[in-house]
């Protein structure tokens, strides 16, 4: 079951999200945090995805504060117009909203977050600084290094392309360096994005072993 609906942040906004809930009783809650792309056909397949595993999922609309309900495709023009919303990224603003999330689905049981491009950046903070997690996943997060001082809260997830071309290999052994606690995976043949199966980038193969080492991390940290 899926519905579109709204959350209230903690300074009050209003921001919407969607949510997937699985047939029988959740496992735990997982946050789904949105590439730059907004919560597009892609993140609610992702979100749909985490339900049909058991879990109580949602995806809030992170850019709702500069545009409401942006979605977009993966053209070159879209792309271009995309990136316009994280020129200046407002980090705090998108944890708000993040935590907001978190806490519409903590009654599912523990709470994970798993995020992509941006949304793997989002995610890896949630896990330094927001409250009620047990858990965090960050795909192809090209802000991670910048904040990788930062301690996580939580056991943490990362999962990156050697082939990225926006994310150097130098900045995922800076993350491997200063946190040698995260379990940081590294995919030869995989660039950028290589999980969304609506892009060019998309690898198979990794997407698949990474799906797989995501659900493997969830069953092991989201246990009531």
């Amino acid at each position: 079951m899926s519905q579109h609906l709204t959350l209230t942040a903690s300074d009050g906004f209003a921001l919407g999200a969607y949510r997937a809930d699985p047939s029988g009783a959740p496992k735990g809650g997982i946050v789904v945090i949105q590439e730059i792309f907004g919560v597009n056909n892609h993140i609610r397949n992702v979100t749909d995805r985490f339900a049909r595993e058991g879990y109580a999922a949602i995806a809030p609309a992170l850019f709702d504060r500069q545009e409401k309900n942006f979605q977009s495709g993966y053209s070159p023009d879209e792309v271009t117009h995309a990136r316009k919303f994280i020129a200046n990224p407002d980090w705090d603003a998108m944890l708000r909203d993040t935590q907001a999330a978190i806490d519409a689905v903590k009654s599912a049981g523990p709470v994970a977050v798993v995020g992509f491009c941006m949304g793997g950046s989002v995610a890896f903070l949630a896990a330094t600084r927001l409250s009620g997690l047990a858990a965090a996943v960050g795909y192809y997060g090209g802000a991670i290094a910048k904040f990788a001082d930062e301690k996580p809260k939580v056991p943490v997830q990362l999962h990156f392309g050697a082939q990225d071309q926006s994310i150097p290999l130098s900045d995922v052994e800076t993350i491997k360096a200063k946190r040698p606690e995260a379990e940081v995976f590294i995919y030869d043949e995989a660039g950028h994005a290589f999980h969304c199966d609506e892009r060019a980038s998309y690898h198979k193969p990794s997407a698949d072993i990474a799906w797989g080492r995501t659900q493997d991390f969830l069953r092991r940290h989201l246990k009531k």
